[in-house]
């Protein structure tokens, strides 16, 4: 799971549906794009992600998303496994307005803790010593990092299965399933949970990525199959069921009446998935 195929800039737009509709819509959309190389022979064409998300002690960037803010940005450690050669990935994901660019930088796993004590990258952390793209990344987000004070804070994992154009990467259409969030205050990279709930119930997470003009044939699914356009952030709407107080108290205790109670936290959350 070290090559990467990342779409540094891109618009998408994301849907919750059944996972009958997901099962057409996958048979729709294998007439037009072919499976990603790690979805292929993989059990429900799924393979697992798992993301550590950071954040500030106030949660800065949660509640930039849940309050809709139009520029803003996350920061995670993405991996696939807990082998101790297995690659990490740091990640920068920023909005702005409708769009979604990305930058990240692959290192070798004991680089984690040293690069999360904001220490810059040295060249036998990374994984290609002379990417300077990455590198750039892993630079950016030390400066992103240190600037809000962030720390691990909540572990999100799913299984995701990923469709994409035949000739580039320009399309991409993801489907993720079984989506969980647990607290977590390190960096140890597991793969288990710790009392972690399932924000999206048995929904699916349907995604259709494009960094160019919006496919025709994006338009006729979006018809045929009824979809209706929504909010679904896993690290968002993760936290908000498990209660934000839960990560705020890390804060300076001396520190009182700022943020929101957890119990609206989750009013929030159910407004944006329209339960209430």
């Amino acid at each position: 799971m070290d090559q990467d195929r990342l779409q540094l800039q891109r618009l998408e737009l994301k849907y919750l549906i059944s996972e009958d509709r997901a099962l057409a819509i996958r048979d729709f959309v294998r007439s037009y794009l072919e499976l990603d190389e790690y979805s292929v022979d993989k059990p429900n064409y799924s393979y697992r992600i798992h993301s550590l998300y950071l954040d500030s002690d106030d949660m800065l960037t949660y509640w930039e998303t849940i309050n809709g803010v139009k520029n803003r940005f996350k920061l995670r450690l993405r991996y696939y496994d807990d082998r101790p050669d297995s690659p990490v990935f740091f990640e920068i994901k920023r909005r702005m307005n409708d769009a979604i660019l990305k930058q990240r930088g692959g290192v070798r796993r004991p680089a984690v803790d040293w690069l999360l004590a904001g220490h810059m990258p040295e060249p036998e952390h990374l994984l290609s010593p002379d990417n300077a793209r990455q590198l750039v990344a892993l630079q950016r987000f030390s400066h992103l990092m240190l600037s809000i004070r962030a720390s691990p804070k909540a572990h999100v994992t799913y299984f995701r299965e990923a469709w994409v154009s035949t000739h580039d990467n320009s399309i991409r259409v993801t489907m993720d399933r079984n989506v969980y969030c647990s607290p977590e205050f390190t960096a140890s990279l597991r793969t288990d949970l710790q009392s972690p709930v399932k924000p999206f119930g048995n929904k699916v997470i349907l995604e259709l990525k494009f960094t160019a003009r919006f496919p025709n044939w994006f338009r006729e699914m979006i018809e045929t199959f009824d979809l209706v356009r929504g909010a679904a952030a896993k690290y968002a709407d993760g936290v908000a069921m498990l209660g934000v107080d839960m990560f705020m108290r890390r804060r300076n205790q001396n520190v009182q009446g700022e943020g929101e109670s957890s119990a609206a936290a989750i009013t929030s959350w159910t407004r944006r998935r329209g339960l209430v």
